[in-house]
């Protein structure tokens, strides 16, 4: 990026000066100290991207420039806006404060427990608050207000819904209007380029139609972002999707090892998984390219001088409390993978991604995901005794949860396989079920919000509790 920061800029979260990080989802810029911190709670809850030394598309940069300068930042802060937080002790981070756990411990209350953003009254269906705040987005989208969008996904709006009235998403209703800022803000909150609309065309087509050729290109980016991102870490390049080139399957420089029988086995459990599980695999290898990526250039822009350990070390993925406790063990593990072992694992993806989006068939075994990794991992073990790597099964595992995980994924795939038989599908009961889907996610999103909040009441509680014991 060649853009300058103005020095008016500050740390939203410390308001030090010269923030040279920015975090996308949050639509704000931060420091090197706050940076630490929103890397160590994972990408669920912070994307991070560093503003010189990261490459951006355009319209991404522009995106989060305009929530920034918007006011963004108010929103995740809106308690603290109000004079009486100040007569009640709370108060932000300063720059002057200690990492840890000072800022640490502000910045996780800020964007994990969302403890200041603005809440609504509370009602006795969650799932009709959060359909509500969706109607919404869906409205705002044709609009430039990118803050109000922010708003209302921040709380609980859902980037995907699909209005059973109007027969499309927010993304459909953005492309139409042209709003490519819009289209940038719902595509981080996870909003599918290439969901149909109840005619079956997608936002690309509605972008096209209506003369929006940019937006229309930049759509089908975002549609291929995370094949894109795996093929440029292994070889600096991404595939032309405006001459109809939508992958890059890079080689090994040294291919004999393609010819093992456990490099085989590998790959034959890879394309055994459902297109559920092998998108929970691959979406997890592109937070973990993520992650090498930007600890790359974290160390290579910090004054080593003055490096802490505590604020400089991210050793591998941090747990997101939506995954089972099984997936958070393979994320993390994925960490020990050498170099040669990371790209062996990158390639096959990118090969199982560009097979599935062409439709050949898929075979019916019920290998999971452990077994694929562990596999790829043994291929390079047995091949490099001398290696003083770790095995990968000695990494965050427990035989007693590998044996229920294994069962469990097992079940799971079976219940895959019996829905896939039973026919085909028409778009009315594809959309009756993701419209199901939709409200089930909203509703774990509110119970997972109440239990923080009942989580906040009962420290303080203990607290107060504490300090009348005391006294």
């Amino acid at each position: 990026m060649s853009k300058r920061l103005r020095s008016s800029e500050v740390c939203a979260d410390c308001s030090g000066p010269d923030p040279s990080w920015a975090s996308v989802n949050r639509g704000t810029f931060i420091c090197d100290e706050c940076c630490s911190v929103h890397r160590s709670l994972g990408r669920h809850i912070s994307q991070v991207r560093h503003l010189k030394h990261t490459p951006w598309p355009p319209t991404l940069l522009q995106m989060v420039e305009t929530l920034y300068n918007n006011g963004a930042n108010s929103i995740w802060e809106h308690s603290l806006l109000d004079p009486a937080s100040i007569m009640s002790g709370r108060r932000k981070a300063n720059p002057q404060d200690k990492v840890h756990p000072n800022k640490a411990e502000f910045i996780r209350a800020k964007y994990q427990m969302l403890a200041f953003v603005h809440r609504l009254p509370c009602r006795d269906d969650d799932s009709v608050t959060a359909k509500d705040l969706s109607k919404q987005l869906h409205s705002s989208v044709r609009t430039g207000n990118l803050e109000t969008c922010l708003r209302l996904l921040s709380l609980g709006a859902q980037a995907n819904f699909f209005h059973p009235e109007k027969g499309n998403t927010p993304l459909h209703v953005a492309s139409k209007a042209g709003q490519i800022l819009q289209a940038e803000l719902l595509a981080v909150y996870g909003a599918d380029p290439g969901t149909q609309d109840s005619s079956g065309k997608t936002p690309v087509d509605y972008a096209r139609q209506g003369g929006h050729h940019e937006l229309a290109e930049r759509l089908v980016e975002i549609q291929y972002e995370l094949t894109d991102r795996l093929a440029f870490y292994l070889c600096g390049r991404k595939p032309d999707h405006k001459n109809g080139q939508h992958f890059i399957i890079p080689q090994m420089a040294d291919s004999s090892l393609d010819l093992s029988e456990l490099a085989k086995a590998a790959k034959k459990k890879l394309q055994s998984l459902s297109n559920h599980l092998f998108e929970e695999l691959a979406m997890d290898v592109y937070d973990e390219v993520d992650r090498r990526e930007t600890d790359a250039v974290w160390l290579a822009t910090q004054n080593h001088s003055t490096l802490v350990t505590e604020t400089t070390v991210v050793p591998f993925l941090p747990v997101n409390p939506e995954y089972s406790s099984t997936r958070n063990q393979g994320r993390q593990k994925l960490a020990r993978f050498n170099a040669h072992e990371f790209a062996t694992l990158v390639i096959d993806i990118l090969s199982d991604a560009k097979r599935r989006q062409q439709g050949s068939p898929l075979s019916s075994s019920k290998d999971n995901v452990e077994l694929i990794l562990k596999t790829i991992s043994k291929q390079h073990s047995v091949e490099s005794q001398d290696n003083e790597q770790p095995d990968y099964d000695s990494v965050a595992s427990d035989e007693d949860t590998d044996l229920e995980a294994t069962a469990s994924k097992a079940n799971r795939q079976k219940s895959l396989d019996s829905d896939l038989s039973d026919g085909p599908v028409t778009v009315q009961e594809f959309m009756e079920v993701k419209n199901a889907l939709v409200a089930s996610e909203a509703k774990i999103q509110q119970l997972m919000k109440v239990n923080n909040n009942l989580s906040d009441e009962l420290r303080i509680m203990q607290k107060k509790l504490l300090g009348k014991d005391a006294n």
